[in-house]
């Protein structure tokens, strides 16, 4: 099947900005942007790719936490409406009947009928959203889905070596990375010759005091990855959606350090000629 390609789009990109203060920088102005350019199939790529957020929105409020995430595709009321009035069909597949599942568990518990889950919300949520993640027809989707996950994990996994924790306890979902995770001793749990940004990882963990330099780091790892899985990508959905990714990451650091996150996007700017684009693509 033949992917749609956005030519127009992509060569639109390039002209959002920061400037000297940062409120040029709107991630939803961007977003609404591009969806409106988007077919069905492919919004809904980039609709699963937000509903990380989503899971994280979810957590905050079933935990009575008062905090909402504004990256997530739903609103506070939607996320309220998912846990209360059951509006399941607001969430990916595997995300939907984890958190009916612990719902309709928290009901029973309420009737004095003990439930016992074989692991805690948070967890089982996020190892659905993967879950969803690996199902979609999307390679970006897919890939990133594998490195994230796998990325979150090391980071669990060292910290949890650190403080002398159970890493199995720390980490989401299965497969031999998780498993050389928790019972690896090796510096590097054994995966050097696997992940090439592990040893940029642990070193970010466990080097740097400082803990924005660390995060930076991190995300730098994060930015490569996003541009490595769409690098023969130049404007169907999977270059999107890795401009997404980074344009995620520009956002989160907008709020953290404006300097920052305007150096970022300046990159990611930087990155976005299209005449180079189809000079790359010509060469493929």
């Amino acid at each position: 099947m033949f992917s749609t390609e956005y030519y127009c789009l992509v060569a639109s990109l390039r002209e959002w900005t920061l400037d000297s203060d940062t409120k040029g920088f709107d991630v939803r102005e961007i977003l609404d942007e591009i969806m409106g350019e988007l077919t069905a199939k492919d919004r809904k790529a980039v609709e699963l790719l937000y509903a990380y957020y989503d899971c994280e929105n979810i957590i905050a409020l079933r935990n009575n936490r008062n905090r909402h995430n504004n990256l997530g595709r739903l609103t506070p009321e939607e996320v309220k409406d998912v846990l209360e009035s059951r509006n399941y069909a607001l969430l990916p597949k595997n995300v939907a009947e984890v958190v009916k599942l612990y719902t309709e568990a928290d009901d029973e518990e309420e009737c004095d009928e003990k439930v016992v889950l074989s692991d805690n919300f948070e967890h089982a949520l996020f190892e659905a959203y993967y879950k969803d993640l690996s199902a979609s027809k999307v390679r970006f989707l897919v890939k990133w889905g594998e490195f994230d996950r796998t990325l979150r994990n090391i980071s669990a996994a060292v910290a949890a070596r650190e403080a002398g924790r159970v890493i199995s306890e720390v980490t989401v979902g299965g497969g031999e990375i998780v498993a050389q995770l928790s019972q690896s001793s090796a510096a590097d749990f054994g995966l050097r010759g696997e992940l090439q940004y592990i040893d940029a990882v642990i070193s970010a963990i466990t080097d740097e005091t400082n803990i924005v330099e660390k995060e930076r780091k991190i995300d730098a790892v994060r930015w490569a990855e996003a541009e490595d899985i769409a690098i023969s990508d130049y404007f169907d959905i999977n270059y999107i959606l890795s401009y997404l990714a980074k344009v995620n990451i520009v956002a989160r650091w907008t709020l953290l350090l404006p300097e920052v996150g305007r150096e970022m996007l300046n990159k990611l700017i930087a990155s976005l000629d299209a005449s180079a684009i189809v000079e790359k693509q010509a060469k493929q």
